[in-house]
């Protein structure tokens, strides 16, 4: 592919400011990593948070770079540059030419929000596939093209290795991705050149402040997601937005839709509403009341999050033509969601329960399924990640006091910070809260090995473990180096010591 035709999408999507060389150069690869340039090699300069691409023009240049995208004027000797406005939105625009518009080829599905989006993909894939659909999975668990699981290394992938994904997918015959689109991935450009068809909107709450600075922000981020769905310029018919009219933010993105809108709720008015809700240990039913008709639906998801995240993803499917017999069908496939209030049997006389839940909105939800099945005490085990938004620290403390018998506080990923300073500022929330609810008895255990092994050694007959926040992760940071851990591991190993003939 020469040079002018990969930037003939820029033109009409972000302007090129200018040119210089010949444009009709041969380019055999793209990257914006200037450790893998090579001969031929189109580089894209990009302004990141630590490192400027913009720095590194001598040295590939000197590997044998094709020609450079910028958006600064700088010397690049003899060979061809573009300049652009912004550098970063034109990288996925020219990956998605490279590859060869994977995005149009398929179904695109995308998931946003602060809590759900695991689950919800999750679902819609399995349904899905329960009509026979080929369908590609990106999130925070895995990369999932046909039966070959990829690593995730972050919720959404750099722009480049998320077209990348997506040409596999079309090679593979994909003909549907469903992707969790986090707030980091819509602010950072990563999602530049794909073309969504059906964008859904599950909750907002605080995460991610660090990074966004406040909630405005941070939802503006997000509200990109439905803006860009009916943009100019689209290929693709068929497209909808499913937006959760129970959560305040849900009506600003609806009015913000130029595309048809179904919402989805418990309490408001919506397009897809649940009725009668019955929630159990063994899991939940309601009557489901829709644009295409109403029936009962049993789902061996549990607590009453999971009823939005079944209505979210019900939605996906109906928009995907799927009936109402299907729909049924389908929702009986569905029975666990990887680090999403998965249990973990070892033979005890009490339940454990490993879950994902890293915000205050989160751990509210998954403790609110806990009381709903509870028939002991509920023991919480939690920290907050270290380097990352230290607000809710406090907020998580209260919310955890709030809703367990026993809180034991211990590290997450504290990464670079200290962590008994972590827990400390965990701590001031679990203070105030017991101001009200003294009787819950609280303890503070750095080690998270050891919080969860003094967990399973007081837990009683009947009692609720919950191990909070990793989920599917199978590993800790400590300072800047990622050690294997996995909560559901440790757990069952703790309750095989410390519990013998359980």
């Amino acid at each position: 592919m020469t040079l002018d035709e990969l930037i003939s999408p820029i033109h009409g999507r972000l302007g090129v400011v200018e040119l210089t060389g010949d444009q009709r150069v041969t380019v055999a690869g793209l990257t914006d990593d200037s450790r893998t340039v090579g001969p031929g090699s189109l580089f894209v300069a990009v302004q990141g948070e630590r490192v400027d691409g913009h720095e590194f023009l001598d040295r590939v240049v000197g590997a044998g770079a094709a020609a450079v995208v910028v958006q600064r004027r700088l010397a690049v000797g003899s060979i061809p540059s573009v300049r652009v406005q912004d550098s970063r939105a034109a990288l996925g625009i020219l990956g998605s030419r490279f590859y060869g518009d994977p995005s149009v080829a398929l179904r695109m599905i995308g998931v946003t929000g602060t809590n759900g989006k695991t689950t919800t993909t999750y679902v819609v894939k399995t349904m899905l596939e329960a009509v026979n659909r080929q369908v590609g999975l990106i999130g925070t668990v895995a990369y999932l093209v046909g039966k070959e699981s990829i690593p995730a290394s972050h919720t959404t992938p750099g722009a480049l290795e998320l077209q990348k994904l997506f040409a596999r997918m079309v090679e593979a015959r994909m003909d549907t991705v469903v992707m969790e689109v986090s707030s980091h991935a819509l602010a950072l450009e990563r999602t530049a050149g794909s073309e969504f068809d059906v964008a859904v909107f599950t909750n907002l709450t605080q995460d991610h402040l660090d990074f966004h600075l406040d909630m405005e922000r941070y939802f503006q981020a997000k509200l990109r997601l439905f803006t860009e769905l009916g943009q100019a310029g689209a290929s693709k018919p068929r497209k909808r937005a499913i937006i959760n009219v129970d959560d305040p933010w849900g009506a600003r993105i609806s009015q913000a839709c130029t595309v048809p809108v179904w919402t989805y709720g418990l309490r408001q008015q919506a397009d897809l509403r649940a009725e009668d809700v019955t929630l159990s240990a063994a899991g939940t039913s309601f009557t489901l009341r829709s644009p295409l008709g109403n029936c009962s639906i049993q789902s061996r998801l549990v607590g009453e999050h999971n009823v939005y995240n079944l209505l979210a993803a019900i939605g996906v499917v109906l928009q995907e033509g799927l009936t109402l017999d299907q729909v049924l069908s389908a929702v009986g496939a569905v029975s666990h969601v990887p680090g999403r209030f998965e249990r973990v049997e070892a033979g005890q006389d009490f339940t454990v329960v490993v879950d994902y839940a890293h915000t205050e909105d989160a751990l509210v939800r998954l403790l609110a399924a806990a009381q709903a099945l509870r028939t002991g005490r509920i023991i919480t085990v939690f920290g907050c990640g270290g380097d990352r938004d230290r607000t809710k620290r406090p907020k998580m403390g209260r919310a955890a006091v709030q809703y367990s018998d026993m809180v034991i506080l211990t590290s997450d990923n504290p990464r670079t910070e200290d962590p008994a300073a972590i827990l400390r500022e965990v701590e001031v929330g679990v203070k105030e809260a017991l101001a009200e609810r003294g009787h819950v008895h609280y303890r503070m255990i750095a080690d998270r090995r050891a919080a969860i092994e003094s967990a399973i050694r007081e837990a009683n007959t009947g009692d609720m473990v919950l191990i909070a926040g990793k989920g599917h992760e199978d590993y800790q940071i400590l300072g800047t180096t990622k050690h294997h851990f996995d909560d559901r591991e440790v757990a069952r190993d703790a309750i095989g010591t410390l519990r013998p003939g359980a």
